[in-house]
């Protein structure tokens, strides 16, 4: 053995490493608590969105998806095979999410655009959301043309 294999790390940096990972693991589950309880406690004091439409969304045989209101049934867009990632990844990700917890498909999710313009993606099953705005006004938009026109509601 060497001189180095017999050395102990200093007690001052064994501490301070030990407290950034409790700092992390703290911060992560306060995150994550407000995350979940949040959207519901905003909900219930916070003003209305603006225009809200409840999405259905299916895989067709020839690869495109079909995007419809879930109340009308009428189609609002049809994404052709290999287009608009965004939107494809996203809702692959809540269906997803669905499926491992046993939710079934034939719930909608939900796109509201607050008064603010903020955009939100949401499972009203599972209480999941995704900040549109996060991903750039890019992906926003990919989403924002979805929405029924300014002062309709569906």
């Amino acid at each position: 053995m060497s001189a180095i294999d017999q050395e102990t790390l200093p007690r001052g940096a064994v501490i301070a490493a030990v407290s950034m990972v409790v700092f992390s693991v703290l911060a992560t589950a306060a995150t994550a608590y407000v995350r979940h309880h949040a959207p519901a406690a905003a909900a219930v004091s916070g003003p209305a969105p603006s225009r809200v439409v409840e999405l259905s969304f299916a895989d067709m045989p020839d690869g495109s998806v079909s995007i419809r209101n879930h109340a009308s049934g009428a189609v609002i867009a049809a994404l052709p095979p290999g287009s608009d990632g965004f939107v494809r990844g996203a809702m692959r990700g809540l269906a997803h999410d669905r499926r491992v917890r046993g939710i079934g498909a034939d719930a909608a999710f939900r796109l509201s655009e607050w008064p603010d313009r903020h955009l939100v993606l949401s499972d009203p099953t599972d209480g999941r959301t995704i900040d549109l705005d996060a991903f750039g006004d890019i992906n926003k938009q990919a989403f924002s043309r979805l929405l029924p026109q300014q002062g309709a509601r569906s």
